[in-house]
């Protein structure tokens, strides 16, 4: 059987240990491999593992052993409770393995859970779980997660009350994160806010979530932004100091000045460009961000953008023979005046 997105969602959440199998397929293994945790843990509990009462089986095994998997899911474990047979790395390799131990199970056998790459309509496996009455099979898409599964995430982890823009936030997050990187980003802000009182506020995201460069280089070009000339070479000089490289700066300057001109130049006015930012963006550095894009307008973010792709050229000049770091630090300053304007 077939399912979608909804019914997915649901099935993953309490799935049914009566199921003679589930197929999990999908290009993006870490989308892949985040559900079959979910569903593997979901029918065996956390201590399955450890009880022996999962068995991991590669799909190239089978090509080997092609009775494996009808003996495994056959097999009585030491310890009672359900039973799992997880086929990893399936194929159309395996496929005969596969559908034998389908057409052999009986209630009573250890469920089978197939995890397997981008299956196309073609694929035998992938045709066998779908006609089948007692199977289900889920594909996996490069998706935004859906407001239901960002709401279960967050349930997951004892997330409490949110603000409504912590949970916008939050809401932009998902669609920006990978989602193990977004898990991951869930897990420490239930940890940072789990010694406060309230609800989670916009601040609290901030601070937890992933930022799109390195701080040091973040505390540079927010400088430049800004227009401080001033306080611009003890920052640059520390970053050096740290490891960071003239031509890494150089990117970093001109990735985040394009981000302000793609702002200023939206169609639907500065805040709706700065929403359609990825990563996004939100809380004071939005409103740094917002207030640099005015302060500097379409013309001279332009005027900019083409003196730091000067810099580069320059920078990655096999001719060039002045100090990076002189180079960068000039372009700069020059960058930094410009703002005071």
């Amino acid at each position: 059987m077939k399912l979608s997105a909804r019914d997915a969602l649901r099935a993953f959440a309490n799935p049914d240990p009566k199921k003679t199998g589930v197929l999990i397929y999908g290009a993006n293994a870490m989308r892949v491999a985040l559900k079959r945790q979910t569903l593997v843990k979901g029918l065996i509990g956390r201590a399955g593992e450890e009880e022996m009462r999962l068995t991991r089986i590669q799909g190239s095994e089978l090509r080997r052993d092609s009775v494996a998997l009808n003996d495994a899911i056959k097999a009585v474990g030491f310890f009672p409770g359900p039973r799992v047979v997880l086929v990893e790395d399936a194929n159309e390799n395996c496929a005969g393995s596969v559908l034998a131990a389908l057409k052999d199970w009986l209630p009573g056998d250890a469920q089978i859970v197939v995890i397997g790459g981008p299956m196309k309509p073609t694929s035998k496996i992938r045709k066998a779980f779908e006609a089948h009455s007692n199977a289900l099979a889920v594909g996996i898409y490069d998706e935004p997660l859906s407001r239901a599964e960002v709401e279960a995430a967050m349930a997951k982890v004892g997330l409490g009350e949110l603000r409504s823009e912590a949970r916008d936030a939050i809401g932009d997050l998902s669609k920006a994160l990978d989602p193990g990187d977004f898990a991951q980003f869930l897990e420490k802000l239930s940890l940072y806010c789990m010694t406060e009182a309230g609800p989670v506020t916009i601040d609290n995201v901030e601070k937890c979530a992933p930022q799109s460069t390195e701080a040091q280089l973040d505390d540079v070009i927010v400088l430049v932004g800004d227009g401080d000339a001033h306080g611009l070479s003890p920052v640059l000089h520390r970053v050096l100091a740290q490891g960071g490289s003239a031509t890494g700066l150089c990117i970093a300057a001109l990735r985040y000045f394009r981000m302000l001109h793609a702002a200023t130049c939206d169609p639907g006015g500065l805040s709706s460009g700065l929403s359609k930012l990825r990563p996004p963006v939100y809380g004071p550095r939005r409103d740094r961000m917002q207030k640099q894009a005015m302060g500097w307008g379409s013309v001279r973010l332009e005027q900019a953008i083409h003196i730091l792709l000067e810099t580069d050229l320059k920078l990655r000049s096999a001719g060039q023979t002045a100090p990076q770091m002189a180079l960068v630090e000039r372009c700069f300053i020059r960058l930094s005046m410009m703002g005071k304007r």
